[in-house]
């Protein structure tokens, strides 16, 4: 809702990149699972963390590409932005634990200190 919402404000219309990263399983889950099952496994991740995002997107009529990788979180995060040459990194909090709320997430937190763009974080 953040990025319609920017959408309306701004004169021309964004250019989105919904991105999900899943985190890589350990390698012996892996090797048990088999790698069609990790495909599967990673696939079902990504839909489950992009539908509602993308539904709001299309009901909005806002274009946007997707990038679907495995590997780590904010690493990955920061070269899809750095390639892709973004001018602002809209991302979801997904902080845990008794202090949620009240701390950035490691994630969050390894982002922004790492790009010169603003990080707006959503819940």
């Amino acid at each position: 809702s953040f990025a319609i919402a920017l959408n309306k404000a701004l004169s021309k219309p964004l250019q989105v990149v919904l991105a999900n990263v899943d985190e890589p399983l350990l390698q012996r889950v892996a090797v048990t699972m088999g790698a069609k099952a990790v495909e599967r496994y990673h696939a079902e991740n990504a839909e489950a963390m992009c539908h509602a995002a993308r539904r709001m997107l299309k009901r909005a009529g806002i274009a946007f590409e997707e990038e679907i990788h495995v590997g780590d979180v904010p690493d990955t995060l920061l070269k899809i932005a750095r390639k892709r040459h973004v001018d602002q990194i809209v991302m979801g909090s997904h902080g845990s634990g008794p202090f949620r709320g009240m701390f950035l997430g490691s994630v969050s937190a390894k982002v922004i200190s790492n790009t010169a763009v603003p990080v707006t974080i959503v819940r």
